[in-house]
This record gives structure tokens, sequence and C-alpha cells, in this order.
């Protein structure tokens, strides 16, 4: 698993028009500061910055290979749970789609790409690093709480789209009663939204924003980005 996971990441490096910013994005899911990374590669905080705010000019094949092991390395040094996590697929009907994107997107990037609207009162200043489109009835059916982590595929720092939703109180429900927390929450072409959905997302920290769209031309805006 450590091999496909150190390809997956290095991959999706060499192949983004910002490798830079693709760094910092994994180094962010792994939650490893620059420091740690930089004592791992044997190398100083400012590189590891240079590279990740693209300062430098792109880091080569070496380097790669070596921010890349050193973010496994580091996690399995503190108990592998990031790892574990990522060599996980999903594979419930509740799925309907889900991506990693290259580069972080802003939740407010992303809000405006769906015409979407906040409707809880939580700061929407965060990125976000993919998406997981869930049809509501079919999800909450089929994943249980043991397998609930299916929808997070490489990285929690995503937005978690629910379609088929009529007051939200369900999704809400089964976020709060998780341990791991999506960046972010959207409800596409909802009915009334429940107040205590929007209480559990201020509850939360979790911007829980509504779209008009419904679930097909989510996607295909999605793919735009």
């Amino acid at each position: 698993m450590d091999a496909e996971l150190r390809e997956k990441i290095a991959g999706e490096v060499v192949l983004s028009p910002h490798p830079g910013r693709t760094l910092r994005k994994w180094r962010e899911d792994f939650g490893i500061s620059q420091r740690d990374l930089a004592k791992s590669i044997a190398t100083v905080p400012s590189v590891i910055s240079d590279y990740e705010s693209e300062r430098r000019a792109s880091p080569g094949a070496a380097f790669i290979r070596r921010y890349v092991q050193a973010l496994v390395d580091v996690d399995a040094r503190t108990g592998g749970k990031v790892g574990q996590r990522l060599g996980i697929r999903p594979h419930s009907d509740g799925i309907v789609g889900m991506r990693e994107f290259s580069v972080a997107v802003p939740l407010k990037a992303l809000s405006d790409q769906l015409d979407a609207r906040a409707v809880s009162r939580v700061d929407l200043h965060r990125d976000i690093h993919g998406f997981t489109l869930l049809d509501a009835p079919r999800a909450i059916l089929s994943i249980d709480a043991a397998h609930f982590v299916e929808v997070y595929g490489w990285t929690t720092q995503r937005a978690l789209i629910f379609s088929n939703v009529k007051y939200g109180r369900s999704p809400m429900v089964a976020i709060r009663a998780h341990p791991l927390k999506p960046a972010a929450v959207f409800f596409s072409d909802p009915g009334r939204v429940d107040p205590l959905a929007i209480r559990l997302s201020e509850l939360e920290n979790i911007p829980l924003l509504t779209t008009p769209l419904a679930a097909a031309e989510v996607l295909g805006r999605l793919e735009e980005l």
C-alpha cells in the first residue's frame, strides 16, 4: 500500500500545473508541519516553503521522491493512521461520485462554481482538496458508522455534497456522530433546511451551503474546475 500511495502522490505532483501547491496540499492532508518535514529530508523549512509557494522553480524528480517518502515515513512513525485511511477505496452504492483536486480549491470558489449560498454562520475561508457526492437516502441506508470513512477518499479536507435531501437533518446527524469531519457540506437542490441541520453545522464549525443544482449538474460543474 505504501508503494501505491507514493505513486499516487508523486504522479499527482508531476502532472499538476502547480506542483508546489500540490505538494503543500498533500503535506496538509498528512497534518505534517514544514519544520518536521524538512527535518525528515535533511533540509530547512524555508526550502519546503519556497517550493510550496512556487518561489523556486518546479522541484525535480529527486526532490519530489524525497518529499513524498518523508510524508509516508513521518506518518508511519506516528502510527500510520493517514496511510491506513488513504488505502481505503469507496464501494458503497450511496456514493454517486468523488474526486481529489490536484490543487486546493478555496471554498468560496467552489461555492461560486455551484451557485451555492451559505445557510449557517460558519467562516468560509478554507481550502477544499476534493469532493464526494452522495445520494443521501442511499448513503444513510448503505453506509454504517464503521464504513463511513469510505466517503472521505484520500482526504477529509473535502466537501461532502448530499443530493435527494429534503431537510438535511439525517446527513448532519451522521456527520456529528462520526469522528471524521469534512471541510464543508453542500445540499443539492434541497427542500426546507431543518434548523437542527444548521445548528449542527455551527456546533461542528462545518460550513453548510445549499445549491439549486441537481446532482448531474453538480458533477458537470465540478468537472470544469
